[in-house]
């Protein structure tokens, strides 16, 4: 098991995996760190589906795209859930608001789920597992994702989470530095602009001589071309479908 310094700070996004399968006694405490994640209210606004079948991993890579979802032997799909107080309300007789329809009422179940990704990359990573992150999982096909996975209403995918043994182990990619992170008591006021030039050169040098594909991308350019992909993005819509209509 690893410390917890090296769990946190030696990780990174692992993309090739070999085809050993992850033991019944990692999975478990994987599932265990899932479920003892801190939720909102402790309302646990969220589910986890674990894809272990090949043929359905290899029909939703085709879905999403993302070929970890078909070569890691575990797929985590994080969705937002209020069916099962919505179902526990009703057989109840208790009176459920339409909390789906707030932005606060989103917010509460992409947190949620996403602290159990959380918790769950970090116990896989702690036993020398590799991990990636998938949030095409969420963007990419929404109701196709929904229906694959037989999601009811209101449940929704938030992310997804590849875990296999690693194949490989990529250079670490340079994160912004502490002073750009962490502000003290209040919001930075002075002029951040030679670090952030500073961190989008550092990010260019990196791409440029990392290990395996090379490429030109800085930081600044390259996520602000996927900000305008993500434009065309119908989430709203998609939300609507998984009964979460913030518009209403």
């Amino acid at each position: 098991m690893k410390s917890v310094e090296d769990t946190l700070l030696e990780r990174r996004s692992i993309r090739r995996y070999e085809r050993d399968k992850i033991s019944d006694d990692d999975i478990r405490l994987i599932h265990d760190a899932i479920r003892n994640t801190p939720t909102s209210y402790n309302g646990q606004q969220y589910s986890v589906i674990d894809i272990t079948d090949q043929e359905l991993k290899e029909k939703l890579y085709e879905v999403v795209g993302a070929k970890q979802i078909k070569t890691c032997n575990h797929f985590l799909l994080f969705c937002a859930d209020y069916n099962k107080i919505t179902r526990l309300a009703e057989v109840k007789g208790v009176d459920m608001p339409q909390f789906t329809n707030t932005l606060d009422g989103v917010v509460v179940g992409v947190v949620d789920a996403t602290l159990a990704m959380m918790s769950a990359l970090v116990a896989a990573e702690s036993m020398g597992l590799g991990t990636c992150c998938i949030g095409y999982a969420r963007t990419a096909s929404p109701e196709g994702v929904a229906r694959l996975l037989e999601l009811p209403k209101g449940v929704f995918a938030v992310c997804g989470l590849a875990i296999g043994i690693p194949r490989e182990m990529p250079d670490k990619k340079p994160k912004q530095p502490l002073s750009l992170l962490i502000h003290p008591n209040h919001y930075r006021q002075d002029d951040m602009t030679q670090e952030l030039k500073d961190y989008d050169a550092t990010v260019t040098r990196y791409n440029a001589s990392r290990a395996g594909e090379k490429s030109d991308n800085d930081w600044c350019d390259h996520i602000i071309s996927y900000y305008r992909e993500a434009m065309h993005y119908d989430m709203l819509h998609a939300l609507a479908r998984r009964g979460f209509d913030i518009t209403s």
